[in-house]
């Protein structure tokens, strides 16, 4: 018959069982469950309120795309998927998505990165960057109305090139596509150009101004210096001027509505504007919920794909 360890420990007059830990170790214990019950209770609130704006919103959206348009709804199951991809309408939003998407990030990434480089130190540079933030400051419908001030067969730019005999250059802005979709884009990086200026104006302070003299007494002139010193330094600021203009050129719609509506015709809707009318214009509130899941599912793979090949190399140079 076998013995077992309990037994022997009870004959020896030793406690049964194993190890018990000392006082010091379940006090920790304890101290570690209570910070992280209370970080849980402050936490509470906020992911109570973010399922409550934004998870719930959007799995109902995602259940309601599974359905038809008609009064009383029936399952479809992806048919209003399907319909994103042969609606003709829908693949020229998505192509102006894609346009809006690089002018977004050419336009005020690069705009931002010259203007904070001429303004960085000189006489002059406060009012001159306060003149270049001031747009960013506006709505984005108000931006649309001033732009629409200027873009008007009867504007302020056609009428600023009739009156320098430059007639032959006037246009209709707003009527013809590419056009009107570049010149949209342009409105948007006027207003975008202001907080990439902050943000690299940041960065080039943090750059310390003995690196670029010894650089210069080593030679290098203002070109090697920016592309060997200056820019990878500014790498961190530039993920993140970069990440948000694209997800503003993915969710573009303000100004677009404001200027043309998507028109002439739907020449001009991006995949936010056509999630709009296809919802509350032209009453298929299937199809839009299907463009609400299809803009979101694209902005978050782009985003995260972005990132995650970014940000593990942010720092280095």
């Amino acid at each position: 018959m076998s013995v077992t360890t309990d037994s022997i420990r009870a004959r020896r007059g030793l406690p049964s069982g194993g190890p018990k830990p000392p006082p010091a170790a379940k006090g920790r214990t304890a101290a570690q469950l209570k910070e992280r019950l209370m970080a849980g209770g402050f936490l509470l609130p906020a992911a109570l309120l973010v399922t409550a704006v934004l998870l719930a919103p959007f799995c109902y959206t995602l259940y309601r795309s599974f359905f038809s348009d008609y009064t009383h709804s029936t399952f479809n199951g992806f048919a209003n998927y399907r319909a994103f991809f042969t609606d003709p309408n829908l693949l020229k939003s998505l192509e102006n998505t894609l346009m809006w998407v690089v002018g977004a990030i050419v336009l005020p990434t690069g705009m931002g990165l010259l203007i904070a480089m001429l303004t960085d130190a000189t006489r002059w540079s406060r009012a001159a960057r306060l003149a270049v933030t001031i747009p960013y400051a506006i709505s984005g419908s108000a931006v649309a109305v001033v732009w629409n001030f200027m873009l008007t067969s009867d504007g302020a730019v056609n009428g600023a090139l009739r009156g320098l005999h430059l007639g032959g250059l006037t246009g209709t802005w707003l009527l013809s596509w590419p056009g009107n979709t570049i010149v949209m884009i342009i409105a948007s990086s006027w207003q975008a150009t202001g907080v990439a200026v902050i943000l690299f104006m940041v960065g080039l302070q943090g750059i310390a101004p003995d690196t670029l003299e010894a650089a210069a007494l080593d030679g290098a002139g203002p070109w090697a210096r920016f592309r060997h010193i200056v820019l990878p330094q500014l790498r961190p600021v530039s993920i993140i001027v970069i990440g948000m203009s694209l997800v503003n050129g993915l969710k573009a719609f303000d100004l677009i509505f404001v200027l043309t509506q998507g028109g002439p015709g739907r020449a001009t809707e991006t995949l936010a504007v056509s999630m709009y009318q296809e919802t509350f214009l032209f009453l298929r509130p299937g199809a839009g919920a299907a463009i609400a899941v299809l803009l979101t599912v694209i902005v978050l793979l782009a985003s995260w794909t972005y990132l995650r090949r970014q940000v593990p190399t942010q720092g280095k140079v």
